[in-house]
């Protein structure tokens, strides 16, 4: 899970990050600054468009004096990636999102002592030879979906909503062996509407102190916001006292080792990696919001691709069909889809679900031998944009999974893809999800014809993630 937005906060900064060098928007008004280039609904493209405008791989914006710097170039960011230099910066826009998952492994400061105990006590739970207690669960909420999507045959199906389900469903069960019953309803779980309501008033947090908005829209917005939360925080504590109870009752009964029963376990054996029981929401809270979201948009974008490129979907079928054969894949089958995960990688290549993360200098540095940086100054790397450097060939914007070939890996340089973020506070997730998305896109791949719809061109939506707005495939069985 790595830094969502390129955000734009009226927070003043102690000092500007970069000496005034790096070019900036065209048309830069007195106060409001490069108002005319950011979006408070998209503001990632938006800041896409800026970097295209200015020609620069390093750029910064300004709004009511407070100024960002973005960069998309290739040796910025090998430089921002040495861990000895840099470090992951809270950035204003996942500063917001404390009010929905405090000091969580997502959004905590990196001199929390939470993030080192959760991490040091989760990350074995999110190893690869972990994935192999996961791996039935996904089969069989791939399953759900494909018995959902028999009874859709013939008509359009709501791909990104369904995504959404199937990947809120698996990570509820896996993580926390709850179910949101996500196929048995007609509409989505109210613990999706409430999360996004979340992830969009965070968005708008970081623009209040824009006239008018702030004035007319952010006491409605606030008071959706707290509604939301306290349906979140509701569930959650729900999930966590029913197995508190179940332990009461039955101390000696089998329980699941999921992450949950990881967190509570620590708790009741003094674990020194133990965390108080405020954080253990905290992570189940992220784990359950940015776990489902980030994979639920890649599919979402991978399907979209496939159904666009049919010698590209004939392919991955053929591996397909080819490795699986009629039966259910077995955990030592998923990694074997190599051209499937190149093209769940060239999917994230062009959109990145998590779109981008902000880096600090650790001491005062130089960052790729031009730009000076305080310690503390911190800059915001724009994925989106990296992964169209020309390092990526003639036409970047082209999805080919064959730029995902082992060869083509090793001629690229070693920075210029970076979907899960980087370092100590990269993805925890990461191979979790990987294996959850190969199974789901095998499983469609083996059942359905996708048939687009001729007249939709891609529109992305943001939030937390990146997500393709009003996609639907029509579905026909093989």
């Amino acid at each position: 899970m790595t830094d969502p937005g390129v955000h734009m906060s009226t927070k003043t900064k102690h000092h500007d990050p970069l000496p005034d060098v790096i070019p900036h928007p065209r048309y830069r008004f007195p106060l409001v600054g490069d108002i005319t280039a950011i979006s408070t609904s998209k503001p990632t493209q938006a800041a896409m468009r800026t970097s295209r405008n200015v020609g620069s791989p390093i750029f910064e914006q300004s709004l009511f004096g407070t100024r960002f710097v973005l960069t998309t170039s290739p040796e910025c960011v090998a430089d921002l990636s040495d861990e000895s230099r840099f470090a992951k910066y809270v950035s204003p826009f996942v500063d917001a999102l404390r009010g929905l998952a405090g000091d969580g492994l997502f959004t905590a400061y990196n001199h929390e002592l939470n993030w080192d105990r959760a991490h040091n006590l989760l990350h074995p739970a999110f190893a690869q030879n972990a994935m192999k207690s996961y791996h039935d669960t996904m089969v069989a909420v791939a399953d759900e979906l494909v018995e959902h999507w028999d009874s859709h045959v013939g008509t359009a199906v709501d791909v990104s909503s369904d995504m959404t389900k199937l990947t809120l469903e698996t990570i509820g069960r896996a993580g926390f062996s709850y179910s949101f019953d996500s196929f048995r309803r007609d509409q989505l779980h109210p613990f999706v509407a409430s999360m996004v309501e979340g992830l969009r008033f965070a968005q708008l947090q970081s623009f209040k102190g824009l006239p008018l908005i702030g004035k007319y829209l952010f006491p409605r917005a606030t008071k959706r916001n707290d509604d939301a939360l306290a349906y979140l925080v509701d569930v959650v504590d729900t999930v966590i006292r029913e197995r508190q109870e179940d332990y009461s009752r039955n101390p000696d009964g089998e329980r699941p080792n999921d992450l949950l029963e990881i967190m509570l376990r620590a708790t009741r054996e003094g674990d020194e990696n133990r965390v108080d029981d405020r954080n253990i929401r905290n992570q189940v809270l992220t784990f359950l919001v940015a776990g489902h979201e980030t994979t639920s948009g890649a599919l979402s974008f991978a399907l979209y691709y496939l159904s666009q490129n049919p010698d590209i979907f004939a392919k991955a079928r053929a591996e397909v069909d080819d490795v699986w054969g009629e039966g259910s894949p077995s955990f030592a089958q998923v990694p074997k889809l190599r051209y499937v995960r190149r093209v769940l990688d060239e999917t994230l290549r062009l959109w990145p679900t998590a779109p981008a993360y902000a880096r600090a200098a650790r001491e005062d540095t130089v960052l790729a031998g031009k730009y000076p940086m305080a310690k503390d100054d911190w800059v915001v790397i724009l994925l989106p944009g990296l992964h169209r450097d020309r390092v990526w060939g003639p036409d970047p914007e082209r999805f080919d999974p064959d730029n995902f070939l082992p060869e083509r890996v090793r001629a690229r340089p070693a920075h210029v893809y970076k979907p899960f973020g980087t370092g100590e506070r990269a993805c925890i997730g990461r191979q979790f999800a990987i294996h959850e998305a190969v199974i789901v896109l095998g499983t469609i791949l083996r059942r359905y014809d996708l048939e687009p719809d001729p007249t939709y061109d891609l529109r992305v939506s943001e939030r937390l993630t990146l997500m393709p707005e009003g996609f639907t495939l029509k579905l026909r069985r093989r």
